[in-house]
């Protein structure tokens, strides 16, 4: 029986630029890219040259950890370009896609009653669908040979302006059903169904069946992985959870179902500084010019986010989504000086501080921008952190003990328990100006690297 978590703590930021609830006509889309380096803990080996010709499924890399894990081409057509960076690191592959899509025969269609664990694992890390699986701790891609205590979904997503997952997953019940049948088989534990309480869910979700469905209440970030396994089925040391974006399940589902890796995304544009805002179906790694192009209201002071305004990567205009983002969004970029910014009196913006009058408006949408209001300060205890995360840690403690690379006190103090999902907070609200994700990336690498 699935439980209800009631949470108190958090902040929600409540942003204008939401995407309205319309499926648009998808702009056609000339290029999509894999990106190996926002795959954390891949080190790639590239399968492919400059003017190949490749299917939907095609493999482009392949993780030198894991050599059975292959990246593949989410589209048909011709590989453009191999961007790289400094000492040569892999940063993108670039395919011109074909009009109409051509797959490649996996051969792992069959009846999903018939696969045991074995062929299931076999099945994904050959289709490239394998990366949609991460785990916990290190919010890093699973590892194959690893058994997770229980695989989580979580059905609603708390960041501010937020792809909603109850429209997308309209009328794909069927679809969602076959990929938690194959999950099923990668765990000896229970598939755990996050819901937000209170609130109707779609029928993929309500329809869902062998999984156990939990409810959770409470402002950003109840809609974590990380908060919500820490209040169900909390990690130990030496244990391992895994979690999917509730649209790759589908995806999964269809490498057996259909024998071919076919990865369908519905994103979300958002973002005050877009004039039309909807969700649009397209597929993984698309290229962003396309909602771009004449369709920006602002100054042309613009940055353009793959994922979240809280946690998102930024990219270029004609740049491409990362692997496991489904939301694009836009926000104003404060890259000039505000004159005499430190006299003048403030004006209305995303705030966690009562000291502002705004701060009481109950649902009032704030139009945010890039600037971080401030320099790097002393990083003192202010007691802010415990009162935006719901979970039972010390977050300034733990971030100190990795500042100060004490691996034993970062171990007590709870860093198998977060990533940067559910720490990004910390850092919106941080009197401090620390930058709070990135050191908890850096914790979790130390540990992982030590052991």
């Amino acid at each position: 029986m699935g439980k209800t978590i009631k949470l108190k703590r958090g902040h929600d930021i409540i942003l204008e630029g939401g995407a309205i609830k319309v499926l648009g006509e998808t702009p056609q889309i000339a290029t999509y890219a894999l990106k190996p380096a926002n795959n954390f803990g891949i080190k790639p080996k590239l399968m492919v040259k400059t003017g190949a010709e490749v299917k939907a499924g095609t493999p482009l890399f392949y993780d030198k950890n894991n050599e059975s894990a292959l990246f593949c081409a989410p589209v048909s057509g011709e590989v453009v370009d191999i961007v790289r960076g400094e000492k040569r690191k892999l940063l993108e592959i670039r395919i011109l896609a074909d009009k109409e899509i051509s797959y490649e025969n996996l051969g792992t269609k069959t009846e999903i009653s018939a696969l045991d664990r074995e062929a299931v694992v076999a099945g994904l890390l050959k289709s490239g669908a394998w990366p949609m699986l991460r785990m916990r701790p290190f919010a890093k891609v699973a590892k194959p040979g690893d058994t997770p205590k229980a695989i989580f979904i979580s059905g609603f997503d708390s960041a501010p302006l937020a792809p909603d997952y109850n429209f997308i997953m309209q009328g794909k019940a069927e679809a969602f059903q076959n990929g938690l049948d194959v999950l099923k088989l990668l765990t000896d534990g229970p598939i755990h169904l996050n819901l937000r309480g209170g609130e109707h869910s779609c029928d993929a979700f309500e329809k869902a069946e062998g999984v156990v469905k939990n409810h959770f209440y409470g402002p950003h970030p109840s809609g974590t992985i990380g908060v919500q396994i820490h209040h169900i089925d909390p990690i130990r040391k030496g244990e391992s959870v895994w979690y999917i974006n509730p649209q790759d399940v589908i995806t999964i589902g269809k490498v057996f179902t259909e024998g071919i890796f076919d990865p369908q995304r519905t994103i979300a544009v958002t973002g005050a500084e877009f004039g039309v805002r909807k969700y649009y179906e397209t597929r993984l790694g698309c290229n962003i010019e396309p909602f771009v192009k004449d369709n920006l209201t602002g100054s042309g002071h613009t940055r353009f986010v793959s994922g979240s305004p809280l946690l998102g990567d930024k990219i270029e205009p004609n740049g491409f989504l990362s692997f496991w983002d489904c939301q694009l969004t836009s926000i104003h970029e404060r890259d000039y000086p505000e004159f005499q910014g430190w006299l003048m009196p403030s004006y209305k913006r995303p705030t966690a501080s009562l000291a502002f009058p705004w701060s009481m408006e109950k649902d009032t949408k704030f139009v945010a921008n890039t600037s971080t209001h401030g320099e790097q300060r002393s990083f003192i205890v202010t007691g802010q952190y415990e009162k935006v995360l719901p979970m039972d840690i010390y977050p300034v403690y733990l971030l100190k003990a990795i500042m100060a690379k004490d691996i034993e006190n970062m171990e007590g103090l709870g860093i198998y328990e977060v990533a940067e999902d559910e720490m990004a907070i910390c850092e919106f609200v941080c009197t401090s100006k620390q930058p709070v994700t990135d050191w908890i990336r850096f914790g979790l690498d130390m540990i992982e690297k030590e052991g």
